[in-house]
């Protein structure tokens, strides 16, 4: 890993904590103590954070690079529950209740994360009512996303979780090209599949037949979307 991405001064992680969702209203005092003691780790590309059932003794927030938050299961199969980008903050559930990793965490690309140790977040927790105000409001959100999850697992076929899937990625990480809604993340077929508990056969297979229908392209190794309302139609099991 590049050294660069492990300079984080004070300064530097003060701006990172203010910047994310729950420190946002945060005191300034507190935040600055929180940067002071704050780790820096960094992490090459498949390198393995934390695993189900390791303690959870920290929180992390992303510097720098993507981080996949998932679950294994039998045989081998892994489910991805989310990406964590610049700005995101993990690793709050184990954090809060003092018991065991719920979930796995994998480096997507070369990473730098911030460290908070569970002693001195708690400390905080407890002394800034905007800070666990927003803790509430992040959990909440947590809670909301695993059920359209579940959702989409009892009433999508792979189809229509797919371009549910594709679709978020085009609102969130698009950027428009000639060629359409060109998305920034550079996710492999197999990272897609492990989104949605399938084989990476089986999105393969989908992906090129939206690809003859001119609804995606596939410019190496990124996804093109051409037609947002007929992925759209593909995700909304109502209208197609």
């Amino acid at each position: 890993m590049a050294s660069e991405q492990l300079v984080l001064g004070p300064e530097d992680r003060r701006k990172l904590l203010r910047g994310s969702f729950i420190f946002r209203d945060v005191d300034e005092a507190a935040v600055e103590r929180l940067a002071a003691v704050a780790q820096v780790r960094a992490l090459e590309r498949g390198q393995l954070l934390f695993s189900q059932g390791d303690d959870g003794n920290a929180l992390y927030a992303v510097a720098k690079g993507l981080v996949r938050i998932w679950i294994g299961g039998a045989g081998g199969k892994e489910l991805t529950l989310a990406m964590m980008e610049q700005g995101d903050v993990f690793g709050e559930i184990a954090l809060l209740d003092g018991l065991s990793r719920t979930t796995s965490a994998t480096a997507a690309a070369d990473c730098a994360l911030l460290v908070l140790s569970r002693g001195t977040f708690l400390e905080v927790l407890r002394e800034d009512a905007n800070l666990a105000q927003h803790l509430i409001e992040l959990l909440c959100e947590r809670m909301r996303n695993n059920t359209e999850t579940i959702s989409d697992f009892a009433f999508l076929d792979l189809r229509g979780r797919l371009a549910r899937k594709l679709h978020e990625l085009a609102i969130a990480h698009g950027e428009q090209t000639k060629a359409g809604i060109l998305i920034g993340l550079r996710l492999s077929q197999s990272e897609l599949a492990q989104m949605l508990g399938v084989t990476r056969e089986a999105v393969n297979k989908q992906l090129h037949a939206w690809v003859e229908k001119n609804v995606l392209r596939l410019d190496k190794g990124k996804v093109v979307v051409r037609d947002m309302k007929a992925l759209k139609r593909a995700a909304d099991p109502t209208r197609d």
